[in-house]
């Protein structure tokens, strides 16, 4: 594998983990967002990601032990919303509330949320980290010609 390989998989890395941020993000803004319809309450978001493989007809020698190319990183498949319950609580003095007295809630869990978005941060880290590196072992190789 080459080190433009490197680049290209920690860079696709950290897109993914971008896209994963900001739907955490905005799952969080609208944790508490109330709505007298079922239709218009907000609905947690999640990406969906797989790994991205190399083009059929560009494969080299790099392959994995299995004899199928390796991967060339994390492709962001799209967002998809939760299909977890909405909350439904009484408060008949809530502004938003329905003519029964129910508002609904999102169906987003705060603590959830909350490590996905440090498990998010520390993954784009890390993706840092070996961009980091990479960059640093080719200056080394192309000091070695000096």
């Amino acid at each position: 594998m080459s080190l433009n390989n490197v680049f290209n998989i920690s860079g696709s890395g950290m897109n993914a983990q971008s896209v994963r941020l900001n739907t955490t993000a905005s799952n969080l803004a609208n944790a508490q967002s109330a709505s007298a319809s079922i239709d218009q309450v907000y609905r947690g978001r999640h990406p969906v990601f797989a790994a991205a493989q190399r083009d059929a007809m560009n494969i080299d020698f790099d392959t994995l032990d299995d004899g199928l190319p390796a991967a060339a990183g994390v492709q962001v498949m799209g967002v998809v919303e939760s299909d977890a319950p909405l909350q439904r609580r009484y408060e008949p003095h809530h502004p938003e509330s329905d003519e029964e007295g129910y508002v609904y809630y999102p169906n987003v869990n705060v603590v959830e949320e909350m490590s996905n978005m440090i498990s998010a941060s520390r993954s784009f880290q890390v993706n840092v980290e070996v961009m980091n590196s990479a960059k640093q072992m080719v200056q080394r190789v192309l000091t070695l010609g000096q």
